[in-house]
């Protein structure tokens, strides 16, 4: 992909005192499914546009457009500027200069690294036929699904008519989906999740991590030893999260209590707030002394990898939650800046984060990672006298203040004396983000980190559904209340 960069011709400031930023985006993707062993149609999507926002001393305003001719820019920008000052009058922003906030200074083109370039179609639509048979093992096995949707995406971001930054990725999202069904009972069991758990920036490389090459009989055969399993029992028991579903327990409990925007008022109308107040910063126990949590667009290959943010702040690593005490919020330079204002001044981080070219930045999750500790699975599972492992979410749901929660997972698995025993079925168990955290034990070491991620994070209004990546080992907490499907 050549950098659209070489394009377009960009608009001047369309009043003086004013700053523009122009963020372009480019993004192309197929999706390859076969579905019972059919090959469905190829999904093909192009999409293009930009996004032109004018930032005066009181005031900011943004039109998207996909027009990108000099005239098209220069129209956007002239809307843009209108919205600004308009809000300018309205005293919104009283007491910020906003034309401080986009930083001028260019970055350096970030392209993401993969090993391994990607195969043609055919031999992608051939791999997945053979994962779809494979699932074919058993009449009870009554819907099998392979997929892979590949993403190519290049942004370029301009201030003031400089070069900001140019970032091109490859995301890579497989999936295998096996339903077994015997009476009124049926079992699902998925390759990452019937949400796609398992993507990543990348190339081949990360189909071969996923576990697809080979994938579909393991699948097809764990969907029946559900089917064959007892109910998930009921009642206080030890909890050991693999990583799969740590990364909604990260996502739900840690990514969107922490945004800086919801915590200032912004998303109670659609998305809910946060039980996180701005006095909790630096001083409140999230967790236990053993939950460090990071914000870090670095990590090779995670799904959510950047070198700056959407507004053109440099992304770099830092810690959310350090040694259980809560660091900083999930804000970007706006909202930071509004919070200084209320008397509140706050490190954050480069998350100020937009869907594509035809919706504003807000503050949005990244690579958000559980870090690792220094206990080997094992040892985790040899602590435990009666527990369960639970592994790769089916579900959630969770309060609008991000507190309260109930998770369900696919696979659960009894821990007995120190021993992994019995598979049981429809595994959930239920919290108080305000105190889960704290209960937590012992964390997995480096060896046992995985990388997951979610194409589908939704938040804003209008509507915005982003990629995240979270990483993290397992993690053992003590005394949760789990449950099976009677609830």
């Amino acid at each position: 992909m050549q950098p659209v960069s070489s394009g377009p011709v960009l608009p001047a400031s369309p009043s003086p005192g004013s700053r523009v930023t122009v963020r372009i985006v480019e993004e192309t993707s197929e999706r390859l499914t076969v579905r019972r062993s059919i090959v469905a149609p190829v999904e093909l999507a192009r999409d293009r546009g930009a996004m032109v926002t004018v930032w005066r001393r009181g005031g900011m305003g943004y039109c998207a457009s996909a027009d990108l001719s000099a005239d098209g820019l220069a129209r956007a920008a002239a809307v843009a500027d209108r919205w600004a000052q308009t809000v300018e009058r309205h005293g919104v922003f009283d007491g910020l200069d906003l034309r401080t906030l986009p930083e001028a200074a260019p970055l350096p083109v970030a392209t993401a690294a993969f090993a391994e370039p990607m195969p043609e179609r055919g031999a992608l639509i051939a791999l997945l036929r053979a994962e779809s048979e494979a699932m074919r093992i058993d009449p009870r096995i009554v819907s099998w699904t392979a997929q892979l949707r590949l993403v190519r995406r290049q942004q370029s971001l301009w201030v003031d008519a400089s070069p900001r930054s140019h970032e091109a990725v490859q995301i890579v999202e497989p999936n295998l989906e096996a339903t077994a069904a015997e009476g009124a009972v049926s079992q699902t069991r998925s390759l990452g999740g019937q949400y796609n758990g398992f993507c990543r920036q990348g190339g081949f490389e990360v189909i071969r991590a996923s576990g697809l090459v080979g994938g579909g009989l393991r699948v097809a055969r764990e969907a029946l030893a559900l089917l064959a399993a007892p109910e998930c029992p009921s009642g206080a028991r030890d909890l050991l999260l693999m990583p799969d579903q740590m990364m909604l327990q990260i996502h739900e409990s840690i990514g969107h209590p922490l945004e800086l925007d919801r915590i200032l008022g912004d998303e109670r109308n659609f998305a809910g707030g946060s039980f996180v107040s701005l006095e909790m910063f630096g001083r409140y126990a999230y967790g236990s002394p053993l939950l460090d949590v990071s914000f870090d667009p670095g990590v090779p290959g995670e799904l959510a990898g950047y070198a700056s943010d959407d507004e053109g702040e440099a992304a770099r690593k830092v810690w959310l939650i350090r040694g259980g005490v809560l660091q900083r919020p999930l804000g970007g330079a706006l909202s930071r800046a509004r919070a200084a204002a209320i008397g509140t001044p706050l490190e954050g981080t480069a998350n100020a984060r937009a869907v594509g070219w035809h919706r504003p930045a807000i503050d949005r999750m990244a690579n958000l990672n559980v870090e690792p500790g220094d206990t080997p699975f094992a040892a985790m599972v040899a602590s435990v006298e009666r527990g369960v492992l639970m592994r790769t979410n089916v579900s959630w749901s969770i309060d609008d203040a991000r507190n309260k929660f109930q998770f369900g997972c696919e696979w659960g698995q009894l821990i007995e004396d120190g021993r992994l025993t019995t598979v049981v079925r429809n595994p959930g168990y239920r919290g108080v983000s305000a105190t889960f955290w704290r209960s937590l034990a012992a964390v997995g070491d480096a060896a046992s980190v995985e990388v997951h991620g979610t194409p589908f994070c939704g938040k804003g209004e209008p509507g915005q559904v982003v990629r995240v990546g979270h990483a993290s080992p397992p993690c053992l907490f003590r005394g949760v209340d789990v449950f099976g499907g009677a609830g």
